[in-house]
């Protein structure tokens, strides 16, 4: 059991008493919520994607549909970590929430499946998903396992069975609309809460970074927790600079042992 200052310690009550009193509660997570589960975030210094390579040479949908090899060479070590990855504490208090009737719905920037295989059930995923895969011509979906795991093992790129043309990740790439459906759900959440936790995400990518935006303009409360601070820290009702992964399970635990 992790033994926080007195300062974080009131937090998380703070925060349990939040979640407690809530009437619509929702959760948006971002890449900082997975990193214990062994996924790079994409901004962290020096380990973070970005830190490496430029998003819009490797990970845009122009590089898809001209260099689709280049792509799949930056996307090789990314579907390896994400598919042998496990939802972490972070993940499963969330799960836990949720089945307690405490979290309403779980929007999130990841596409790596693992609020899912934690047990959530209402996801809505922002950023598209990993858990499936589409035809460039034909546009047949399909499970992404057997082929990216195929990829991973031999580098070559997955090929449609029915019409030969290449398959794309259900993942949204720079200069890509977001999901339509997706993004008016997490719209209509955002409009409906009156409770949104911000879990792991830095808020620097738009649209989804102006959902909170749009909870407190309705009145709603504002909880954020993540390892530095972000547009929003000034209007939240708690700021929480700490790893999620250790926050929300302590979250979870206040909220459930007084409900």
């Amino acid at each position: 059991m992790d033994v926080f200052p007195v300062q974080i310690q009131e937090a998380i009550g703070y925060a349990a008493d939040l979640l407690r009193h809530a009437r619509h509660a929702i959760v948006l997570t971002g890449a900082g919520i997975s990193t214990a589960s062994g996924i790079p975030d994409f901004r962290s210094e020096g380990s973070g994607l970005w830190a490496k390579d430029q998003p819009l040479e490797v990970a845009s949908q122009l590089t898809f549909r001209t260099h689709p090899e280049q792509f799949f060479h930056w996307f090789r070590p990314l579907v390896d970590s994400i598919f042998s990855a496990q939802p972490n504490s972070a993940h499963l208090a969330l799960a836990e929430l949720e089945r307690h009737g405490f979290l309403q719905a779980t929007l999130t920037q990841n596409i790596d499946i693992l609020h899912q295989k934690a047990g959530t059930k209402r996801v809505i995923e922002l950023h598209g998903t990993l858990a499936t895969l589409s035809c460039t011509q034909c546009y047949q979906q399909y499970p992404s396992q057997a082929f990216l795991t195929a990829f991973t093992q031999s580098a070559k790129l997955p090929f449609c069975p029915a019409c030969g043309a290449l398959l794309k990740p259900d993942v949204i790439l720079f200069g890509e609309q977001l999901p339509q459906k997706a993004l008016q759900e997490a719209q209509m959440e955002a409009r409906q809460c009156d409770l949104m936790i911000v879990a792991g995400s830095s808020l620097e990518v738009l649209p989804v970074a102006g959902l909170p935006m749009q909870a407190i303009d309705r009145g709603a409360h504002l909880i954020i927790i993540n390892n530095t601070p972000t547009y929003l820290s000034v209007r939240a009702d708690l700021n929480i600079y700490a790893d999620v992964a250790q926050i929300l399970p302590a979250i979870a635990a206040e909220t459930l042992n007084h409900g």
